[in-house]
């Protein structure tokens, strides 16, 4: 390698370092949602946790996801979930309008576990795997918990309009 080579390879390494050192302090505040066979368990034999308050994304009909936020948290605001008060007929009647939604597609339902920055428990999420969000702790104490893409079948529509037309 020629001194010239070298100079940039060296020049590159610390841009990348000095990037990566930077990003750093801006994920050390996000949390986790790891796919749970307890939380899919839970949420199809419409187990209601009275620790949680439950919010739905989308349509109330057929909500792209279903979320059980520990009272211990609370959600940041500006999202749009949308709280239900959960019984277990209402989590029966939202967990098989969902599943429903997702079979026209081929498509199914999981549980997931979302967990603090910290890797402690705060809740349950149920949705198809294409319905992705993150978990955020904020200064405040807020939880920022985006919806999913409130098209989240849409695209799925699209396709199956496409594939009728071949």
């Amino acid at each position: 390698m020629n001194r010239k080579s070298k100079v940039r390879f060296y020049l590159l390494l610390a841009v990348c370092l000095s990037a990566m050192a930077c990003a750093g302090p801006l994920y050390r505040n996000y949390g986790r949602i790891a796919p749970s066979d307890e939380a899919t368990r839970a949420f199809e034999a419409h187990q209601v946790n009275t620790s949680f308050r439950y919010y739905i994304s989308g349509s109330d009909v057929y909500p792209n996801a279903l979320m059980g936020l520990h009272r211990d948290y609370r959600l940041d605001p500006q999202t749009l979930w949308k709280e239900v008060t959960m019984t277990p007929a209402k989590m029966k009647e939202i967990v098989e309008f969902m599943k429903a939604k997702a079979s026209e597609y081929r498509l199914f339902q999981y549980g997931f576990e979302m967990l603090d920055d910290k890797g402690r428990p705060i809740g349950v999420w149920y949705s198809i795997l294409m319905a992705p969000t993150f978990v955020r702790m904020q200064e405040d104490g807020t939880v920022r918990i985006d919806t999913p893409r409130l098209d989240t079948y849409d695209r799925f529509e699209v396709e199956r309009a496409r594939d009728s037309h071949n």
